[in-house]
């Protein structure tokens, strides 16, 4: 991904460095579980962890590749230039590129989600934060972007954090599925390594070893490791979708945290635009660009093939690293989104009472009409609201079939907006706890 939209931790874990050291140490954790079974000499195990503190140097790494066109060997051939070639002799021993390329792949991949889940702990402790400031701020529910019925800004924060609370889960269980090693050889058989060694450097990279691997991972469990983060991505979408919403000028229930200095426009200078949650929309459609190729890998040719490959090195970094950009970026939106209360209320007014239909509705059915005329009734008293500009309230108040069936007081009481936030406390217990 390019810088504008990285964060340097998740950066930093995808460079050719952090690669390299990561071969390194299965390498080396590999000599020394072959050393403990007797199959090389401890001296050779202990002379590839003198290379322990070294930087390995990527452009000759890249420079032996060019003639060599095998990124593993030019790693090894580097690594004997360190610890000399007959030291070297034991390093890989067994062992396949996959080997080191695949159990590589899932230590990265457990790692971004360690860090991923930083995020999005960031992103809920905002929600929480704003729900519960907000819990009986009362703002207009919508259904196809029409006025529905009153709900309060809490809760639309508290249905947020409930959203990304199960991506929190689905992330842990795909970080589970895929912190997998696998040092199994050619073609998965431990034909020339001992399955111990898989063990021994699982263990010592924090992974369980695969129970059958072929010469691969079995790649459904990326898949689903990217499944999950285009889930995430989506939810990111979905919080973002609101706020601009509720930022257009006709709305004006929120907005994006407008800084000193900051412009909205080149060309008009009144211009307060939601750049942030735009672009949160636009990232989750890069981290979902990575689902379906990640699905597609799961089909391989026979033991092995690499045309999962190229795909990795690729969706690898830019899904993870654009999730982390996109998480801390809508933290931030979160934390600073600027509420308006009373725009909310002046929304919720906009139709004169209409809001209230529902309430009618159900109350004329409950003194004994039918439903089919209570509908009647209303609707055509709420179309003089749509049309007419005219007062819900007292257009019933008016209506002498409604009077026929309802009482003023009782039609007065159906306008009472803590009918529709009595059970707010009651939500905010399932979601968040006692």
């Amino acid at each position: 991904m390019i810088p504008r939209y990285s964060r340097p931790e998740m950066v930093a874990l995808w460079s050719p460095a952090t690669k390299f050291r990561i071969w390194y140490e299965i390498e080396a954790h590999a000599c020394d579980a072959m050393a403990d079974l007797g199959v090389i000499p401890r001296a050779n195990a202990e002379a590839v962890w003198r290379a322990k503190d070294v930087e390995f140097d990527v452009a000759r790494i890249d420079e032996i590749e060019a003639v060599t066109k095998h990124d593993v060997i030019a790693f090894l051939t580097h690594l004997a230039e360190h610890i000399g070639a007959d030291d070297a002799r034991f390093v890989h021993q067994g062992m396949t590129s996959s080997d080191v390329l695949d159990t590589t792949l899932n230590v990265q991949l457990v790692r971004a989600a360690d860090l991923l889940l930083v995020g999005v702990d960031r992103v809920l402790a905002a929600l929480k934060a704003r729900a519960f400031e907000h819990k009986d701020t009362v703002r207009i529910g919508r259904s196809h972007g029409i006025h529905a019925e009153p709900t309060t800004m809490g809760l639309t924060f508290a249905r947020f954090y409930a959203e990304m609370a199960r991506g929190r889960a689905r992330l842990i269980n795909a970080r589970a599925e895929v912190a997998t090693g696998a040092i199994s050889g050619a073609v998965g058989t431990f034909a020339n390594i001992d399955p111990r060694v898989e063990e021994h450097v699982c263990a010592q990279l924090g992974l369980t070893p695969e129970p059958i691997s072929t010469q691969v991972i079995p790649r459904d469990r990326h898949a689903m490791f990217f499944a999950t983060l285009g889930v995430i991505a989506s939810s990111i979408e979905n919080i973002a979708t609101e706020f601009r919403h509720m930022q257009r000028t006709e709305v004006l229930e929120a907005e994006e945290f407008f800084s000193p200095g900051q412009k909205g426009s080149s060309a008009m200078p009144h211009k307060r635009n939601p750049v942030l949650t735009e672009n949160l929309t636009g990232l989750a459609r890069l981290v979902r660009m990575a689902v379906v190729p990640a699905m597609e890998n799961v089909a391989l040719w026979h033991e092995r093939d690499i045309s999962h490959s190229s795909v990795e090195r690729a969706i690898g970094p830019d899904a993870t690293i654009t999730l982390d950009f996109a998480l801390h970026r809508l933290a931030n939106v979160v934390e600073k989104l600027v509420v308006y209360p009373e725009n909310m209320m002046r929304n919720m007014n906009k139709f004169r009472g209409l809001v209230m239909s529902q309430r009618v509705l159900l109350a004329l059915t409950q003194a004994g009409v039918s439903r089919e005329d209570s509908y009647r009734l209303v609707q055509r008293n709420a179309m003089k609201v749509w049309e007419q500009g005219a007062d819900f309230k007292t257009e019933l108040l008016n209506d002498v079939e409604v009077l026929a069936a309802l009482t003023p007081a009782q039609i007065e009481e159906k306008f009472d907006l803590g009918y529709h936030t009595k059970h707010v406390d009651t939500i905010f217990s399932r979601v968040f706890g006692a």
